[in-house]
């Protein structure tokens, strides 16, 4: 069974550094690319980024290119996402998804139905 469970939000000041993690477990870790989402209050579920199952590659949303790293260690079976200069758009539930596609380009537009409960970040001061 599929287990992922986020960890590591909380309030922060605009500027400032969140590390979000993601424990896995139920799967074979490293054989899977994953992805980040997030929604904000009164939004769609948006795609943040997504990581191949080697971690070699990374992918982005624009809005958070450059501020947002994403991570995986999979010897730990953990995914990261390290996000700095924080803006007040960045107020979101952040969830961890395995992506179930083989091909990691068709990850940004893969469903989000497996993945955690979920870490609430808030971007205010």
């Amino acid at each position: 069974q599929v287990q992922l469970v986020e960890s590591g939000g909380g309030l922060v000041q605009p500027g400032g550094s969140l590390r979000l993690s993601c424990a896995a477990s139920g799967f074979t870790f490293g054989e899977f690319h994953m992805n980040w989402f997030r929604q904000a209050p009164g939004k769609e579920v948006e795609w943040v980024s997504s990581i191949n199952g080697g971690g070699g590659i990374a992918t982005y949303v624009k809005s958070v290119k450059g501020r947002f790293t994403n991570s995986r260690e999979n010897a730990q079976n953990s995914l990261y996402l390290q996000m700095d200069n924080l803006k007040a758009e960045d107020t979101a539930i952040y969830y961890c998804s395995q992506c179930r596609e083989r091909n990691f380009w068709l990850c940004e537009t893969a469903d989000s139905s497996v993945r955690g409960q979920g870490t609430q970040v808030i971007v205010s001061s």
